[in-house]
């Protein structure tokens, strides 16, 4: 492995020559941050680096008064000895690979990406290197995800059948990129489409940074005794199970996440539906994502990190794991909320039945 331009330290990785951290988990003076999700953008940084189209997302994230500079992608600056640039992921809105060359060595930290197409940001782009900081969330050949065409297919059909036999539709998601990439691919003319407050909040980021969503309604927005049967309601995994649901029964749920691919899973969660897709890299992706890059080494993160690692071993590269705090997709998590997101909604007493 080459001498380490970027190495991990007890705040984040750390570029020593640029003096720079990218998505620390302790604040530090200068954060470079690849996306808004909150294992990657955390508080308390001094200052903020992130691409154009995701600074209305990070400054909803983590509050008004943060000191946020943007840079176009593919934009070159300066930082002490290094070269940095940002690169599209594909993750979610703003989503960014980081670029670092210092003396015609160049590094990429891929922060959480994937390579399949979504409406609502702009498409992975390769980057070639020397050494790849990627990801593994979804590091296991079981994980392979359908096409969008087939995904949707399936959503529009569990969403028609809910409607004729009387039924609101749950969808279950993470607010913050899965939902929005939902709205745009499900066929609106089924019905109604109501959101959760921390959805509804992350909408209007998005709409307010030019993404076209479909028209959607708070659902605590509507009147006493709405009825919501036909309905598709997206929330957050959060809201499952919570008094909050009981104003849509007759209920079919659903939740939409990479893990849905285990089966075990849904039916530990007690799901009626569970549709497999994942705003990360599945195994033949991130297999595709290291052979564009070119890089001789490639350092692997969260996720199966191990199992990932021996295989590109066993493929001839230099391959290591890398020790950071990401979480990737959490089978549990509630949503990628933050305070600003307002994930309070009228408790199930403060509803007509």
């Amino acid at each position: 492995m080459a001498s380490r331009l970027i190495h991990t330290t007890d705040k984040g990785l750390y570029c020593e020559a640029g003096d720079f951290y990218i998505d620390p988990w302790r604040p530090v003076e200068r954060a470079i941050v690849t996306h808004a999700h909150s294992d990657h953008a955390r508080w308390g940084s001094s200052k903020y680096l992130c691409s154009k189209p995701g600074a209305n997302v990070l400054r909803h994230r983590i509050g008004a008064d943060a000191q946020i500079e943007s840079i176009a992608y593919g934009e070159k600056i300066r930082l002490n000895d290094t070269t940095v640039s940002l690169h599209p992921a594909g993750h979610i809105l703003g989503s960014s690979q980081i670029r670092v060359e210092r003396d015609g060595e160049v590094w990429v930290v891929s922060g959480d990406y994937k390579l399949d197409p979504d409406p609502t940001c702009q498409p992975y782009e390769p980057v070639k290197c020397h050494t790849f900081i990627t990801e593994s969330t979804f590091g296991l050949p079981i994980y392979t995800w359908q096409t969008n065409d087939e995904l949707f297919t399936d959503i529009n059909a569990w969403w028609e059948k809910n409607k004729k036999d009387g039924k609101t539709s749950l969808l279950l998601a993470y607010a913050l990129g899965k939902a929005q990439r939902l709205l745009m691919g499900v066929d609106t003319s089924i019905g109604p489409i109501y959101t959760h407050g921390a959805v509804e909040s992350l909408n209007q980021v998005y709409l307010q940074s030019g993404v076209a969503l479909p028209e959607t309604k708070r659902l605590s927005s509507m009147p006493r005794g709405s009825k919501f049967a036909g309905a598709l309601v997206l929330a957050p995994p959060s809201a499952y199970g919570t008094p909050w649901q009981r104003q849509l029964n007759p209920v079919s749920a659903a939740f939409a996440s990479g893990w849905m691919r285990v089966r075990g899973i849904r039916r530990r969660r007690s799901l009626d539906k569970g549709f497999p897709v994942s705003d990360h890299c599945d195994w033949p992706s991130l297999l595709k994502a290291v052979h564009l890059s070119g890089a001789e080494n490639v350092l692997v993160t969260h996720g199966y990190s191990q199992i990932l690692v021996r295989y590109l071993q066993e493929q001839g590269l230099n391959a290591d794991t890398l020790s950071t705090q990401y979480e990737g997709e959490e089978e549990t998590s509630s949503g990628e909320s933050s305070p600003a997101d307002s994930l309070s909604e009228p408790a199930a007493d403060e509803v007509p039945e």
